[in-house]
């Protein structure tokens, strides 16, 4: 009779363990406390207890397997225990959208934060229809978008700007691909002619007025660019033309 086959050794740390992302800086040895809102996930929504493995990441260093040192009524603590893997190289591209409504512009800081924006630059054009954005709420969103996706590095997240300082400030070097409604390069041959530092300009729902198309389409850095026959709307056009520019320059070609 064969004997029986050895038992398997369950992965470490296992792909169920919940990931989170922490402000402080961590290290081998470390401990960590966890309050709020996390604490309330991990104990409650996760019911992790003494033991339980916890992937976090810090923004700086990479991801790390913790264990759950202690699980009380309004915090969690615990102990870093291995470095899984250093912080992801992001690909340099700006999205610089315009402001959207609030579920539409929501839906943008999530998609962008998943696809892999270095930077997401709100923009504020003549006809948005916001003018404001709750950037602790919008910081939030890409956070737990990317502890979704396994992003182990975070978007920067900016004040929203307008179109004017947005084009003033611009940095010589880095290419201003312009999602224009009016026509332009198809995205793909655009995206393979330029490679390098980039941004992508995204337009309200109304589109960019005459004047401002004319002062974008006159900055030495913007590239005119089209996404199609069809006209998107302003999340669709922004998700489309990252995916695009990630298939081309950035990290979906590895």
């Amino acid at each position: 009779m064969a004997d029986d086959p050895q038992p398997r050794i369950p992965a470490w740390p296992p792909k169920s363990a919940p990931r989170l992302f922490v402000s402080s800086k961590l290290q081998k040895g470390g401990e960590v406390r966890i309050e709020g809102n996390q604490a309330h996930y991990l104990s409650r929504v996760m019911r992790a207890g003494p033991g339980s493995v916890v992937i976090l990441c810090d923004d700086k260093t990479g991801e790390w397997a913790c264990e759950v040192l202690e699980a009380a009524k309004r915090h969690v603590r615990l102990g870093v225990k291995q470095h899984l893997s250093p912080r992801e190289n992001v690909p340099d591209l700006w999205l610089c959208p315009a402001l959207l409504k609030k579920d539409r512009f929501d839906l943008v800081l999530e998609k962008a934060t998943e696809l892999g924006a270095a930077r997401i630059q709100p923009v504020i054009t003549r006809r948005c229809v916001a003018d404001k954005l709750n950037l602790e709420r919008a910081t939030t969103i890409t956070i737990e978008a990317a502890e979704q996706c396994a992003r182990t590095a975070l978007p920067e997240l900016r004040e929203p700007e307008t179109l004017k300082a947005l084009l003033d400030h611009w940095p010589a070097g880095r290419r201003l691909f312009f999602a224009d409604e009016e026509g332009g390069e198809p995205a793909e041959r655009a995206f393979s002619s330029h490679t390098g530092a980039a941004g992508l300009l995204i337009g309200p729902e109304g589109g960019f007025d005459t004047a401002e198309r004319e002062a974008i389409r006159a900055h030495s850095a913007s590239v005119p660019i089209s996404l199609g026959p069809r006209v998107l709307r302003g999340e669709t056009a922004a998700i489309a033309a990252i995916s695009v520019w990630m298939a081309v320059n950035g990290d979906w070609k590895e």
